[in-house]
């Protein structure tokens, strides 16, 4: 099975997981992504700052982006 590393980015911190995760596919590895992101979004949110950005992506064996999922604070005016 291929194996994925996901990345958290906010702020200046980044970190991709040391360890491997094994899914039978793409779609697989996307189910479980959004599932993550859906578990953790209340608590991102509530502490979003305004223009400011979280990120989980879902990388590769080798460590290149396939997905991303971003939340974003914006100030319009």
């Amino acid at each position: 099975m291929p194996l994925y590393f996901f990345r958290i980015s906010t702020g200046r911190y980044s970190g991709a997981s040391d360890q491997p995760y094994e899914f039978e596919d793409r779609a697989t590895a996307w189910i479980e992504m959004t599932e993550v992101c859906a578990k953790m979004l209340g608590s991102i949110a509530r502490g979003l700052k305004p223009n400011a950005e979280w990120r989980m992506e879902l990388l590769d064996k080798d460590k290149n982006l396939i997905f991303r999922i971003s939340l974003l604070g914006e100030t319009v005016r």
